[in-house]
């Protein structure tokens, strides 16, 4: 049995979402169309200004619909702490999460020779300008810790000390409420070796 070419269309769309195969988006599709169209109408508006309105802040690379960002353009935040972030999404958790007060600058992924990603593909120059104008004080580098997570930290270290600033990257381990015995032996020896005095 063939499917309608318009159905199989929003299928084949939906599954550019990651974590979305094939099943899920059918789910999706079936479910939209057949129980909540006027949910679907609302999500594909929202979608398309989404899409042509939304773009980068021009000092931190964060989604914004203007040319700066809420926080580039907020008074009161810490102009001499910068945290460096893979995406926008690490943004907002480190905001819901902490009480950071800090800049941000958003790599936009992680240095991948392989993929062809490379510092000016992370706007690596553009961080440097920013570090050479003498505000930061202290580069918190906050990417994931990944063997390219932690490449890239070790990237950003080098930049920060060319420029005498301070680089400090964001504790990696045991999560809370964690059992030692049931943690992975890659976070357990991270967490072990990047141990701290106790005050």
């Amino acid at each position: 049995m063939s499917f309608s070419p318009l159905l199989v269309q929003l299928i084949d769309a939906l599954r550019c979402m990651p974590g979305v195969g094939r099943k899920s988006a059918q789910r999706i599709a079936f479910h939209l169309l057949e129980r909540d169209r006027d949910g679907a109408s609302h999500l594909s508006a929202a979608l398309s200004q989404a899409v042509q309105g939304i773009g980068h802040c021009k000092r931190c690379r964060m989604l914004s619909e203007h040319e700066l960002c809420s926080i580039c353009s907020a008074s009161g935040r810490d102009e001499t702490l910068l945290c460096i972030v893979e995406s926008p999404a690490d943004v907002m958790a480190i905001e819901d999460a902490t009480g950071f007060r800090g800049n941000y600058f958003v790599l936009m992924g992680h240095l991948s020779p392989l993929d062809g990603i490379g510092p000016e593909e992370l706007g690596l120059s553009q961080l440097d300008d920013w570090l050479g104008q003498g505000e930061v004080t202290e580069l918190i580098i906050a990417t994931n810790p990944t063997v390219e997570g932690d490449a890239t930290a070790h990237y950003l270290a080098d930049l920060a000390t060319q420029r005498g600033v301070k680089a400090s990257r964001i504790a990696h381990g045991v999560p809370l409420g964690g059992e030692l015995e049931y943690v992975d032996g890659g976070t357990l020896s991270h967490a072990f070796y990047g141990r701290r005095t106790v005050d």
